[in-house]
C-alpha cells in the first residue's frame, strides 16, 4: 500500500500532537463513545496538506480526496484517480491503524496531489477532531491533513 493512501485512508494517515498510548492500547471500531468511537460512520474531504517544511497544498477538488469509515471497520479512500479499501481501528487516546489496503493504481493528471498523499500519507499514526475538522497527523518529519466532513454526510 501507498503511503498516501494510508494517509488518507487513515485519512488519512490525526491529532496534530501525537497521542500517548499504553504499552497494551484498548482498539475500537467504532461504534461506542470515546475518542476512537467518533470516526465510526463518518465521510471527509481533503480541505489542505500542511507539509513539515510549512508548504500547504489544497486539491482542485475536495470531493478527489476523500475517506469514509464504516461502523463496520472497513474503510474507502478516494485519491484523486484512485480508490482503495481496508480494515480500521482507533484508541480512545487517538491512534489510528490501518490493516493491509486493496487499492487500484491508475495514474492521475496533472495538478494531481495523490503521488504526494502516497509519498507522505503512509506514516499517519494519529487522528484529531477539533472545530468539525479531522486532522490526521503522526508523520516523524511532521506535518498534517485536515479533513472536513462531506456535505449532506455524516
Amino acid at each position: 500500500m501507498t503511503n498516501t493512501l494510508r494517509v488518507m485512508l487513515a485519512l488519512a494517515s490525526v491529532g496534530i500532537a501525537s497521542a500517548s498510548l499504553s504499552s497494551a492500547p484498548k482498539f475500537a471500531s467504532g461504534q461506542k463513545s470515546g475518542s476512537g468511537y467518533q470516526l465510526s460512520g463518518t465521510s471527509w474531504q481533503l480541505v489542505k496538506f500542511q507539509g513539515p517544511d510549512e508548504s500547504t497544498y489544497t486539491p482542485d477538488d475536495k470531493s478527489k480526496y476523500t475517506i469514509k469509515f464504516g461502523g463496520d471497520g472497513r474503510v474507502v479512500a478516494r485519491v484523486d484517480c484512485n480508490r482503495a479499501s481496508s480494515t480500521w481501528k482507533a484508541t480512545e487516546k487517538g491512534e489510528l491503524q490501518f490493516g493491509s489496503w486493496s487499492r487500484t493504481s491508475a495514474r492521475c493528471g496533472p495538478g494531481s496531489l495523490h503521488d504526494r498523499i502516497v509519498t507522505e500519507g503512509g506514516a499517519v499514526h494519529n487522528f484529531a477532531i477539533k472545530g468539525g475538522h479531522l486532522f490526521l497527523s503522526g508523520m516523524p518529519a511532521g506535518g498534517y491533513y485536515e479533513l472536513e466532513p462531506i456535505p449532506g454526510q455524516r
